[in-house]
């Protein structure tokens, strides 16, 4: 009797001293790299002909994601990283144009950054940002502690080599930085030599970053979003003509090599098997008319400005945590950029923090990336238009388009029976079964079904308008 009660005290100690020591395990770091414009076939691990090791690197010690999608432009892709949300709720569906108004993520939105500094985190964020650039709607307004980059996308690089630009009067676009609680500063000008140039100082800062935050012995939040490959296309003087298959050869490079860069610092600040790497694209390759010698969606139908084909959404995406996610997976279950937010608070134990009062459209797939699970929890994705109108829905390998387009200059049509197709035997969406036989209906009804129980969430939860100082549900 007295072996057993010693025997039950004992497994009783144990497990307490084991739950001790989970608590006590340091809390990941997270480095979230975000390329623009890089398509699903761009990279070597994809089959591109360019060689990028370093990116393939983070695929072949982790888990490489071959059905992931995005949104169909850079402000919405980005606003479904930052907040889990459909951009169609956020009023973020497509990116402004310039002297629209105010626009970009509602101060009320809850973010990546703010998540992770809420949790204890040290938070930064270097590059593009592109989700509103005004006070209160800026990445230090937002959660993040510090940020060096450009308010809105690249292309504004070409402004001033216009000669009405400059006579006009408009300001020069700038580089910018700020800290939390501070209005941003200028931080020099931002023309085409500085773009070609922008990815080394975006580097610069997040290596800057990764060393301060490793000695402070605190976990960070560390969103570096580089201006490669987005048009107008131009490349570091270093890696001009070295690739030898032209520029956009040459951009990716470049590319493979900054992020190269932040891996040494993660391994030389001795953080490696606690950093959690993820690296993405915010959209597919936009091949523009005349404009470009390279880029590839792989074997998918479109690019860039082709919803709602896939071209237009899937791209490249691997995630990385020594320890923690098994070298060399790969899988083919559905995951999009709505699914960060939950899935890295759910990888850092942070799951608690993510907002229930409103819709998040994001899965928490941390078990799937943990190995723990087979399947992501994610069965169906619903892509919409620039206009907030539904494109098409995403179920299993099926894929029904009730409206497309052809090209950023073509008009976005309805299809009189909404088509459909089987993207593992057809990737390049060349079939539309119902031209092949009429018995797929039966795909509609799951299909509906989703839409339905969308509907539904938007009576409840109304989507927010562009620029909209919304202050929440319960305010309305």
């Amino acid at each position: 009797m007295k072996s057993a009660l010693l025997a039950m005290t004992l497994v009783g100690l144990s497990l307490t001293i084991s739950d001790v020591a989970v608590a006590q395990q340091p809390k990941p770091n997270i480095v979230f790299v975000l390329v623009d414009n890089a398509g699903w076939g761009d990279f070597s691990a994809y089959g591109g002909t360019v060689p990028t090791p370093r990116i393939d690197s983070i695929a072949k010690d982790g888990l490489r994601f071959n059905n992931y999608t995005v949104e169909a432009q850079c402000t919405p892709s980005r606003s479904a990283i930052m907040t889990g949300r459909l951009p169609v709720r956020s009023g973020t569906m497509r990116v402004p144009y310039p002297g629209e108004g105010d626009f970009g993520l509602a101060p009320w939105e809850y973010t990546l950054g703010e998540l992770f500094s809420d949790a204890g985190y040290a938070t930064a964020a270097f590059g593009k940002w592109h989700l509103g650039e005004v006070q209160g709607r800026l990445p230090t307004d937002q959660g993040f502690d510090e940020w060096f980059g450009i308010k809105n996308s690249s292309d504004e690089a070409g402004y001033s080599s216009y000669k009405l630009f400059r006579d006009i009067g408009y300001p020069e676009p700038q580089w910018w930085e700020s800290k939390k609680g501070a209005p941003p500063q200028p931080a020099g000008v931002f023309d085409k030599p500085a773009k070609d140039r922008g990815d080394e100082k975006i580097t610069e800062h997040a290596v800057a970053f990764i060393d301060k935050e490793a000695k402070a012995k605190e976990p960070f939040f560390m969103y570096v979003a580089f201006l490669q490959i987005h048009p107008p296309m131009g490349v570091h003087p270093d890696f001009a003509g070295k690739s030898g298959g032209g520029l956009y050869a040459d951009c990716l490079a470049e590319m493979d090599h900054r992020v190269g860069q932040i891996l040494d610092a993660i391994e030389a600040a001795g953080i490696a098997d606690n950093t959690i790497v993820e690296f993405s694209s915010d959209n597919a390759t936009s091949p523009l008319k005349g404009a470009s010698d390279g880029g590839s969606n792989g074997p998918w139908r479109g690019d860039f400005f082709n919803p709602p084909f896939e071209g237009s959404y899937r791209v490249a995406a691997m995630v990385r945590w020594p320890g923690h996610i098994a070298a060399g997976r790969q899988s083919q279950e559905l995951m999009t950029a709505e699914d960060w937010l939950p899935t890295l608070a759910g990888l850092a134990g942070e799951s608690a923090r993510v907002p229930t009062d409103r819709p998040i459209d994001g899965i928490n797939a941390a078990d799937f990336v943990l190995g723990k699970q087979e399947t992501s929890g994610r069965d169906s994705v619903l892509f919409f238009g620039l206009d907030g109108r539904l494109m098409s829905v995403k179920w299993k390998n099926f894929k029904v388009v009730f409206r497309k387009s052809d090209g950023i200059d073509e008009p976005i049509t309805d299809v009189q029976v909404p088509m459909v197709f089987n993207l593992i035997g057809d990737p390049g969406e060349h079939f539309n079964l119902w031209e092949v036989s009429l018995d797929m209906g039966w795909v509609y009804r799951p299909v509906f079904e989703q839409i339905e129980k969308f509907e539904r969430s938007v009576t409840k939860f109304p989507n927010i308008k562009t620029g909209e100082e919304f202050k929440g549900y319960s305010s309305r």
